[in-house]
């Protein structure tokens, strides 16, 4: 049951994120209007409603983005729209000029993970990209999808897909969806091998590594809460010591400590070969990563492993005391 209060900025602004997984929150004055909070801080209005049959949860938009009394004042409308038939579009549209569509009005990304769909888009579905909708089946589908590979991306693609047929039933572009029964691709999902005694031991292999700018890269893909891409392209420029922070992102103190030693003889923190930055060092890190006794360890394990565990906060100085907690339990521990 959803936590129930008169919601108000004050609350709101100060509402603790779950460790993990999401919280649900309801309001008093508008009982049918609620929020997600999620582990990263992230809080959103939504309204459930049950349409024709199914539980529906509709998004109205995130806090403070959208207002409290705006969020209160769609509910209404929301819900009236829901119950609604879908317009009966009788004009037949191809799956290409249809994706468009969706895109526009149901994909919220970044541009370089939407440039990233577009591609996979034009790689993988090309085979019925100039098929009418309503003329789509579930072997055409089935025949596309057999044709990706990997597991892991076919798998991806039939989601997204199910998801594109979805919502063109719910606009009234065609009456089923030619995906429902469909038997979802099986993945052998990666089991990531960090655990504390193995982080302990991972820690005195990066210390024992000889290299001075590959060991000071490998504790800063810990101290800096970051993936690797970010780390190793880091520029001084990027730095504020004044503050703490690394391009308005909190920094630990152990990473403080570390960047504030290294010489500053290049734009980038960690150089590469060249007039580059340091990019994929695989061959060093897998000599700690057996060191360390987990070869089958990456370098994003070590960002998802902290990324899990350390309590989110909006506030940059609660999270970066949150990130100083964190890395003090599992260095000494």
């Amino acid at each position: 049951m959803a936590h129930q209060f008169f919601f108000n900025p004050f609350i709101l602004d100060n509402l603790p994120a779950p460790n993990t997984g999401f919280d649900v929150v309801q309001d008093i004055s508008e009982p049918r209007l609620r929020m997600y909070v999620t582990s990263r801080g992230v809080k959103t209005f939504f309204v459930r409603k049950r349409v024709h049959g199914r539980d529906r949860r509709i998004i109205i938009g995130n806090y403070p983005t959208v207002d409290i009394e705006d969020a209160r004042n769609a509910v209404h409308q929301i819900l009236e729209n829901a119950m609604q038939k879908p317009r009966v579009h009788r004009k037949k549209i191809t799956l290409k000029k249809f994706l468009d569509i969706y895109l526009e009005k149901r994909v919220r990304r970044n541009s370089t993970s939407r440039y990233k769909l577009e591609r996979a888009i034009a790689r993988h579905l090309t085979q019925i990209l100039d098929k009418n909708m309503s003329d789509i089946t579930r072997d055409d589908v089935a025949g596309v999808i057999e044709k990706i590979p990997g597991p892991a991306i076919a798998s991806r693609m039939q989601e997204f897909l199910q998801s594109v047929f979805k919502y063109a039933v719910d606009s009234g572009y065609i009456k089923s969806n030619p995906l429902v029964g469909m038997v979802k691709i099986k993945q052998n999902r990666r089991v990531r091998p960090l655990n504390r005694a193995g982080f302990h031991r991972l820690m005195n292999a990066i210390n024992n590594e000889n290299d001075p700018n590959l060991r000071s890269a490998f504790l800063m893909l810990v101290y800096g809460f970051a993936p690797k891409s970010r780390v190793f392209s880091m520029q001084w420029c990027d730095l504020d010591f004044n503050h703490d922070t690394w391009c308005d992102m909190p920094l630990s103190d152990m990473a403080v400590v570390l960047l504030q030693d290294l010489p500053q003889d290049s734009i980038w923190v960690f150089p590469g070969r060249g007039r580059g930055h340091l990019t994929d060092p695989r061959i060093a890190w897998r000599r700690v990563a057996n060191a360390a006794g987990i070869p089958n360890l990456t370098m994003d394990d070590v960002h998802k492993f902290l990324m899990r565990q350390v309590v989110w906060a909006s506030d940059r100085e609660d999270f970066r005391n949150n990130m100083n907690a964190l890395l003090d339990d599992v260095l000494t521990q």
